[in-house]
């Protein structure tokens, strides 16, 4: 109302409208699958998860970043909220209390990435819980069109339940909805106790609490802040106390219901059998939500085995050679507080950056070494890479001469890909040799490798092995050379011998060049 037309700009509409906030995400990331904002009032961000869900089950995507954001940019909502007396005049979400009088309004902004569990196992990530199931459903006609609705919020639960194949009784915490009105406060508890009580042994109550006693009622965003406090609970294996309850509402038969409240804080033991959470989200338009986490399986939380390398590649890159230059300094200074392992450090580094065209690259054994190496860079300035256009790769594999003792020994025993092609090429030539390949390779004296009967096949099967690892990396060359036996295993990797019939002829000349006189 009363705005002036003339302001209006190229920017005023993509900074407001709703599909711009999610838009913006895949335009910066590069993401090109589903992308849609949603708006349910307070369960937002938990139906943004079910649907995000329902995508990857579908096969819409391998990924998806689902949450919610919540900024308070404008008094409306505050006045507004006000005189539908919603708002807490004491500037706290008293839960489950005889105090509760309302909410407090909170920003904040949450993000999940979620991965198929088959797919995250893959890759090696790091699983913080499982959605084991998540539900929505709508009040239809109720008391009032804000009024919550308790057969409702029961029937989104079971939904939750019966699509998890799961117990009531298997849930040990829920982390509610629990904004501390005192209309909602009792029928939300009231609900989750004819559902979650079910089959429950009174020794063993379901836990309850609400973050929005510790951050406040963060709107669209409240249901990612629940998921994320649920996941910090089953890693911490710690219920945290709800705070601001004092005296629990009158209004709530306590002492007839399957529940307590987290007035303390509260172990919660990894056991035999998977502990799990339910969360609920209720709008105030109707649409309401609810949410199962379970903890991770203990094959998602094992650290994944990795034999220690001699040395780590350290890949830093920019857009610019300015930016390069602060990109290093940054990096020099977080290298000098973090607690992360050389291995952890360039994983993230070489997998999980975008690599831009001004780039440097130095191995490091340790933290300190690398933290070394951008400092050393930093010093001499003129170093850093400039963009060169892509060009050609090629491969040249070496001649005779090259070989020495334990050559390729380090590999062999840190890296799977380089250690299976070896042993391969090994068994092939092994058939043609009188002392076996390895015996003679990894041998501390290098008087049977010098001879030239094993230093021929030696070379050929380093070469392809190191070849091959490249290959594995996704590494391949437009084309290659090579230089005497290097000749046979360029021929090979090119396509013009199998690999018995290379080992059988790289055999075969040895064998023939060993004989010849001594001395050339």
């Amino acid at each position: 109302e009363g705005m002036d037309e003339k302001a209006i700009d190229a920017y005023s509409v993509l900074g407001t409208a709703h599909s711009a906030v999610a838009g913006r995400i895949s335009y910066w990331l590069g993401l090109q699958g589903p992308n849609l904002p949603v708006d349910t009032a307070c369960s937002s961000s938990l139906v943004s998860l079910h649907l995000a869900c329902q995508g990857l089950r579908n096969g819409d995507c391998d990924m998806a970043i689902a949450g919610g954001v919540n900024l308070l940019l404008s008094s409306y909502g505050f006045v507004y909220f006000s005189r539908l007396r919603a708002m807490s005049p004491t500037g706290r979400c008293h839960t489950f209390s005889k105090d509760a009088d309302g909410y407090v309004r909170a920003e904040g902004c949450g993000l999940l990435l979620l991965k198929r569990l088959s797919d995250a196992e893959r890759d090696g990530d790091r699983v913080l819980g499982l959605v084991r199931s998540s539900a929505v459903n709508q009040d239809g006609q109720s008391n009032g069109f804000t009024a919550p609705n308790g057969p409702a919020q029961q029937a989104v639960i079971r939904r939750a339940l019966d699509v998890a194949k799961i117990e009531p009784a298997s849930i040990g915490y829920v982390e509610c909805h629990g904004t501390g009105t005192s209309l909602g406060d009792p029928i939300e508890v009231q609900a989750l106790a004819k559902v979650y009580g079910e089959g429950r042994e009174g020794s063993y109550p379901v836990s309850i609490g609400s973050i929005k006693s510790n951050i406040g009622h963060s709107e669209s965003a409240a249901g990612v802040a629940g998921v994320i406090k649920a996941l910090l609970c089953l890693q911490n294996e710690t219920i945290p106390k709800t705070l601001h309850v004092g005296e629990p509402n009158p209004h709530i038969p306590w002492d007839e219901l399957p529940i307590c409240i987290a007035t303390e804080a509260k172990e919660w033991k990894s056991g035999a059998d998977a502990r799990r959470a339910g969360i609920s989200s209720f709008g105030f338009s109707g649409t309401n939500a609810h949410v199962i986490v379970e903890e991770a399986p203990a094959s998602a939380l094992s650290p994944r085995e990795t034999k220690e390398l001699p040395s780590y590649p350290v890949l830093i890159s920019a857009k610019s050679k300015a930016s390069l230059v602060r990109q290093l300094d940054v990096s020099g200074d977080w290298f000098q507080t973090t607690r992360a392992s050389i291995q952890d450090l360039t994983y993230s580094l070489a997998t999980a950056r975008t690599h831009f065209p001004y780039r440097v690259a130095f191995s490091a054994s340790t933290i300190s070494q690398a933290n070394a190496g951008v400092r050393e860079l930093l010093e001499s300035g003129g170093d850093l890479a400039e963009e060169v256009p892509p060009g050609k790769c090629a491969f040249l594999f070496t001649g005779q001469g090259s070989q020495r003792a334990q050559m390729g020994k380090d590999l062999y025993e840190t890296n799977d890909v380089f250690k299976e092609f070896f042993d391969e090429i090994a068994e092939h030539l092994n058939k043609h040799l009188p002392i076996p390949l390895l015996d003679v390779v990894f041998a501390k004296e290098t008087e049977d490798l010098n001879q030239t009967q094993y230093t021929q096949p030696a070379l050929f099967a380093l070469e392809v092995a190191l070849y091959r690892l490249w290959e594995s990396y996704g590494v391949v060359p437009d084309m290659v050379l090579g230089h005497s036996v290097g000749e046979i295993a360029a021929a090979h990797v090119a396509g013009v011998f199998s690999l018995e019939d290379a080992c059988k002829l790289i055999a075969a000349r040895g064998k023939m060049m060993q004989a010849l006189p001594a001395g050339g």
